[in-house]
């Protein structure tokens, strides 16, 4: 009540009545858990950009929480939560809705007042998402609402004015610490109506002052001969000196000049402003990134041995792995982004339903058929290539028949149930010719060979016996919670309807080398522990390297990690692992593993795939991944870390705490190459600080490493020091003037967070 009519949607936004209504502000109910229901107001910004939530009701509530609708991924409808589920009697499904984010941020469940209200919200957030989504990175940082929303934040009486002491206000909000004189002569240079302060254009006019790039306008004119444009000729010329874009620079250049010149004029000339310029740079064209590695650029018809596998260990938990909720949310998580492996740990449930959860342990529980229906609604979503069902099964012979009649039923045609023709084949299947199917990763009772070539069906009690006596348990990670002896000792019986389900991926136990190549076949899996692993990557990597060009591997986390912690999976990369570093990936904790993760997979369309290099596919291969040797070409790596752009505060909640940055970059590859360099600390300035500092890198193996770049704050005091971070396969890295847009600790970016270096690499 008392709330003035809201303003029209910004320039830009849609002309849309639900956008109105989301201005004027509503109160909904903010859920996290069964017990913690609170009230808050919601309001959209005027900027239409950003959701401000609050304790306080009304137009001029202070907020206690905003969320950016950049960080937004979709909204999905109550019936489509667990946790509103699990309120249906306390609250109507429909008047509940999810914001789900990018990264790995929890999802924000959120109850309106009407199903009417819900459809208002969620209709309008879905407009925003898609607006944002179409917009190029250089477009969000042109739109008036970003700038609108650092206005209301500095415009602290909110009366559409902003007096100096509010601008000095601002920039510690922005983090930057100024010179007061300076700032004061920017600030009257912009209040063009001489009126004491700034409004509308006259505060973009500032901020265009504030955010001046010399070190970018020193680059562009080097280029230009009258320092006003870079003409075709110019621009082709920094192409190929500077970018390394060799032959291709100067159709190029024209296709960049259509893209980022503002100018109608400037396009029909072919020439390129200074404002042009920096659009390029800023853009998906100027990134770190190579854009050829984003779509699916590599060769998918190799076995799937030749590939790392994106997975996930533990998908079912959202929290530690001793009593953290199991929940849909972890593979619905785990499939949207990439995971091509989700574990599934099936014990014996109530009612004949068998359950998910981690055995032996606090943890909730979750039933098998919901999870079988939620990996088919979501396994296809993000990409076409197979999801691996790895099934840790622990349930009796009835339930084990409930599990192979849901997966039959649920998956129908997704489901890989026999091989691909029929006949027996000679290695293992491609990822092109597996799409769109999903395969179970578990233990079978008999041979592939005796599968195709029996014509009768066996009695099922001589299958069952003959399950009995040569079927040894996978091994599993120790718990918490020491199992029972004789529980230890008991050699589970198979169902064979679920047996037959198993194709291509039989869990079979791993004694050495020399036995897996005389007498296992190249359907069969073996799991290895964290310690096991990377003893036997030390003791006989090369042997390890040939294994994995024929058979998968698969190597699960040390049970002492009780908090969900992952482990580098890179020394397991380096000796051909694929499902074991990444099914590993405890996917709900956020950390240097989960980055390098992310890192390796960003590439080739984030599929899930990626073809590990020819000399980790070679059956004869000679590469030790302790003692890499030639015929490598090594590479020198040459970085300068130039400038970093609009950093973000580690607390917000101090307004006068300014970061004194610094930017780290580290090798991840190889042992020989693992290492890392940082530059000086700039201090007092997270808004513009300049480095200036070239690190040099001398890399021995360049196909497997990652190059992670860190700025953090130099305060030793700080216990969260990570501002953002970003991490990608060096075959995936541009050379030339690039930028980096950082991303947070839980993957979401940090927009327009970036910094400005210069790549070298040299033979």
């Amino acid at each position: 009540a008392g709330s003035p009519a809201p303003a029209s949607p910004r320039p830009g936004l849609p002309d849309d009545p639900d956008l109105l209504l989301m201005q004027a502000g509503v109160q909904m109910r903010k859920v996290r858990s069964k017990n913690w229901k609170k009230l808050r107001y919601f309001r959209l910004q005027d900027d239409g950009m950003t959701v401000w939530h609050s304790r306080q009701i009304g137009w001029r509530a202070k907020p206690s929480s905003a969320v950016s609708i950049s960080d937004v991924e979709t909204v999905r409808e109550g019936h489509e939560s667990e946790l509103l589920r699990s309120l249906a009697d306390e609250f109507p499904l429909e008047q509940g809705f999810t914001v789900v984010f990018h990264g790995r941020r929890s999802n924000l469940d959120l109850v309106a007042n009407s199903a009417e209200e819900a459809q208002i919200w969620m209709r309008g957030l879905q407009v925003l998402v898609d607006v944002v989504t179409s917009m190029d990175r250089q477009e969000r940082l042109d739109q008036p609402g970003w700038l609108s929303d650092w206005f209301q934040r500095g415009d602290k009486n909110q009366d559409g004015r902003m007096t100096f002491r509010e601008v000095q206000r601002l920039l510690h909000l922005m983090n930057v610490e100024m010179d007061q004189e300076y700032a004061f002569q920017l600030f009257q240079a912009a209040d063009k109506s001489q009126s004491g302060t700034l409004e509308g254009e006259e505060f973009v006019e500032f901020y265009k002052a504030l955010t001046k790039r010399a070190e970018v306008e020193e680059l562009f004119e080097n280029f230009s001969a009258d320092g006003q444009k870079l003409t075709l000729l110019e621009f082709v010329d920094f192409l190929r000196e500077e970018q390394k874009e060799g032959d291709r620079a100067p159709d190029l250049a024209l296709e960049l000049i259509d893209r980022h010149e503002p100018s109608d004029s400037g396009k029909r000339r072919h020439v390129l402003s200074m404002d042009g310029f920096l659009s390029y740079l800023c853009s998906k064209d100027g990134d770190i990134f190579n854009p050829a590695c984003r779509p699916i650029y590599q060769d998918m018809t190799q076995p799937l041995s030749h590939y790392y596998i994106n997975s996930s260990h533990n998908t079912y938990l959202v929290g530690d792995q001793l009593c953290g909720q199991s929940s849909l949310e972890g593979y619905i998580r785990a499939l949207k982004r990439g995971c091509r492996c989700v574990e599934v740990d099936v014990w014996d449930g109530p009612n004949g339903e068998p359950i998910v959860y981690h055995g032996h342990t606090l943890t909730s529980r979750i039933l098998f058929q919901d999870v079988v229906a939620t990996v088919a609604q979501y396994a296809f979503q993000t990409s076409d290539y197979p999801v691996i069902l790895s099934l840790e099964n622990h349930c009796s012979l009835e339930q084990q028949e409930v599990m192979a009649h849901h997966l039959t039923e649920i998956l129908g045609e997704q489901l890989l149930s026999t091989t691909l023709d029929g006949l027996l084949p000679i290695e293992l299947p491609s990822p092109e010719e597996l799409r769109r199917k999903i395969l179970l990763k578990g233990k079978k009772s008999r041979t592939l060979e005796e599968d195709l070539e029996e014509e009768e069906e066996e009695p099922e009690q001589e299958l069952e016996l003959e399950a009995q006596s040569e079927l040894e348990p996978e091994p599993q990670e120790l718990s918490p919670r020491s199992k029972d002896k004789k529980e230890k000792k008991s050699k589970p019986m198979l169902c064979p309807s679920l047996s037959a389900l198993v194709v291509y991926l039989k869990n079979v136990p791993f004694r050495n080398f020399t036995h897996s190549r005389e007498h296992y076949r190249f359907y069969e899996i073996s799991s290895f522990s964290e310690n096991k692993a990377k003893s036997l990557v030390k003791e006989a990597g090369n042997e390890f390297v040939r294994h994995n060009t024929w058979q998968l591997s698969r190597v699960y986390p040390s049970g002492l990690r009780t908090d969900s912690s992952n482990y580098n999976p890179q020394e397991l990369w380096n000796a051909g692992c694929q499902m074991g570093p990444s099914v590993a990936m405890n996917v709900q904790t956020a950390g240097l593993e989960m980055d390098i993760c992310d890192g390796l997979f960003r590439q080739n369309g984030g599929c899930g795939y990626v073809l590990k290099p020819d000399f980790l596919c070679d059956t004869q291969s000679s590469f030790h991944p302790e003692r890499p040797t030639s015929p490598f070409k090594a590479q020198t790596l040459l970085i300068q870390v130039i400038s970093g752009q609009q950093l973000p505060k580690l607390d917000n909640t101090k307004e006068g705490s300014i970061v004194d940055p610094l930017v780290k970059v580290e090798i991840i590859g190889v042992r020989p190459d693992t290492t890392r360099q940082e530059t000086s600390y700039v201090e007092n300035n997270g808004f513009n600080p300049y480095w200036g500092q070239t690190l040099c890198f001398r890399v021995l193996v360049p196909e497997l490493a990652l190059v992670r770049f860190v700025v953090e704050d130099y305060d030793w005091k700080s216990r969260n020091d990570l501002i953002g971070q970003y991490t990608l396969p060096w075959t995936c890295m541009q050379q030339g003037y690039r930028h980096i847009h950082l991303l947070s600790r839980d993957g979401t970016s940090l927009h327009p967070a970036s910094i400005f270096v210069h790549i070298c690499i040299q033979e």
